[in-house]
């Protein structure tokens, strides 16, 4: 059901990306599962689009996309470690970190693309808490990293 909502708004699920530290990306504790910060890595890379701050090198509309691409990692950790996931029960809390200009102050709409995206494939489910915040600097230039927690049954 939740595959047929990807792929019904025109997302294949992959590997997801590998560690660029020394972490793992995703831990269960109980029926909390925990996701590490992902970046907006595509077949492993950062497009250049995704590099630098907001808004003086990049755009919201493009931190927008870069968060979406960060939630869409998270997903296929969870694939990947949970294999389905369908055991989702709900999405707790999102983490969104914008590398972002000192005047920037609309962090809520960069995260957006994350929250949007998980409220449209898990419906209710995908209701959160959430935390947006600015920051000086993210890996490999990273304009955006987010990080999840969910419960599973």
């Amino acid at each position: 059901m939740i595959e047929e909502k990807l792929e019904s708004i025109g997302i294949r699920l992959s590997n997801p990306p590998q560690p660029i530290g020394s972490y793992v990306p995703i831990i269960q504790s109980g029926n909390l599962i925990f996701v590490s910060g992902q970046i907006p890595l595509i077949s492993g890379t950062l497009p250049e689009k995704y590099k630098g701050k907001v808004t003086s090198q990049v755009s919201i509309t493009e931190c927008k996309e870069a968060s979406k691409q960060c939630t869409i990692n998270a997903l296929e950790h969870m694939k990947k470690f949970l294999g389905n996931l369908e055991s989702i029960s709900k999405f707790i809390k999102v983490t969104g970190y914008v590398n972002s200009d000192p005047s920037f102050n609309d962090h809520p709409k960069v995260i957006n693309g994350a929250s949007d995206l998980l409220l449209e494939i898990f419906e209710e489910k995908g209701r959160h808490t959430r935390v947006a915040v600015g920051v000086n600097s993210l890996p490999l230039d990273s304009v955006v990293e987010i990080d999840i927690l969910c419960e599973v049954h």
